[in-house]
């Protein structure tokens, strides 16, 4: 693997980043998923930018056969699979005209993947996960490299949909943009008119190859067996195949991060991959993270998840109580953090950016209990000189 490699994984990674606000998780996502040749799914609701992510996704790869869709529940098979022919089907050869449709794609994009119909299931379950379309009864091997599925909603239990559901083996939930300077930064369009790097389809072939040659190291497998039993203790039973699938993950994960072997700290990507419903996640990211995270990790992940629920709380009540109570409880965190900098002095660049976030949010609310209180002071200052 040459440096040459390296660079323009890191590149992409960077330049989609900075495009992209609050995608860091998904923009990795959808890497690996390409590297590892697997299959990734989007939840979340409309105008989160998940076809924008993909489409730009496929500029990058240049010379790539991109096919996107959007289903809903009248979709045929046409429009997906392509149509038939005419001419073999005044021969009594019932044969579909694949050009520029999903069969002869490498990398697709289905929006609304929840909405496909009867009529399409059971060929795209087949392609996604055998990589395989049936054309006149006759089985072609397809050059799928990997699909990306979209959806606003999870699939209802009954409608026929979990097998499809369980073909995506990484899934990620979006949302609107949290931070309010993002947030602008996204209304003014930064980042909008950089250029963005590309790689061809070589390129890409070669970095899924390399993806293949990362080493596993046995304790990472030991790992994922206490994870499965786990995971087992709280009735939640990902399949074999999935644990299997999900090491070409660890793998692709290794490789953006510029190693070729993989670390226990990988495992975490698997938080996205293991859980079954939607109510198994929380459970499934808190077991993941227990066994792939160390300890100095887990206490900074602690600390910056409790920082924003205090931050939030203090937005929905602004009163000067709330954010005096908010302020304290920021302080204890900052606190903490000081003291795990002091027994870890080798992991600075990990703590240091979390302590630098949450003193900002503590001057945040800081100066929004001062301004309120400098307003009322001077009313009073205008008052007592206002003659009578």
């Amino acid at each position: 693997m040459t440096n040459t490699n390296f660079a323009k994984l890191e590149e992409i990674k960077n330049a989609l980043n900075a495009k992209f606000f609050e995608r860091e998780e998904e923009i990795e996502g959808i890497l690996v998923a390409l590297l590892s040749r697997q299959h990734m799914l989007m939840i979340g609701p409309a105008g989160t930018a998940k076809s924008a992510l993909s489409v730009e996704i496929a500029k990058i790869v240049q010379g790539t056969a991109y096919f996107q869709w959007l289903l809903t529940r009248f979709s045929t098979p046409e429009e997906v699979f392509g149509p038939l022919s005419l001419k073999d089907l005044e021969q009594g050869v019932y044969k579909r005209n694949t050009a520029t449709k999903m069969p002869e794609a490498n990398l697709v994009f289905l929006d609304e993947i929840f909405k496909a119909n009867s009529a399409i299931l059971n060929s795209l379950l087949t392609l996604i996960n055998e990589r395989l379309f049936y054309n006149n009864g006759t089985p072609v091997k397809v050059p799928l490299m990997s699909v990306i599925g979209a959806s606003n909603e999870y699939p209802e239990e009954g409608e026929g949909l979990e097998a499809l559901f369980d073909r995506f083996l990484l899934r990620f939930e979006l949302d609107y943009i949290a931070d309010e300077t993002n947030f602008v930064s996204m209304m003014k369009g930064a980042g909008q008119n950089q250029e963005m790097p590309t790689m061809t389809m070589d390129e890409l072939v070669q970095l899924q190859f390399f993806t293949d040659m990362v080493a596993i190291p046995d304790e990472v497998f030991e790992i994922l067996s206490k994870i499965r039993m786990a995971l087992r203790d709280e009735g939640i039973r990902p399949s074999d195949r999935r644990f299997k699938q999900s090491l070409s993950v660890l793998q692709a994960k290794a490789l953006i991060s510029q190693r070729q072997v993989v670390q226990v700290d990988d495992i975490v990507i698997l938080e996205n991959a293991l859980w079954e419903t939607v109510d198994q996640k929380d459970t499934v990211s808190l077991i993941v993270r227990s066994h792939a995270q160390d300890v100095v990790t887990r206490a900074i992940d602690a600390v910056q998840n409790e920082a924003n629920e205090v931050f939030n709380s203090m937005l929905k009540d602004n009163s000067t109580d709330a954010g005096m109570e908010a302020t304290q409880k920021l302080k204890a965190l900052v606190a903490n953090l000081n003291k795990l900098k002091k027994h870890n002095q080798s992991r600075d660049m990990d703590i240091n950016p979390i302590l630098d976030k949450v003193k900002s949010m503590q001057q945040e609310i800081l100066d929004s209990i001062l301004e309120p209180m400098d307003f009322d002071a001077q009313n009073e200052k205008k008052a007592v000189e206002m003659p009578f």
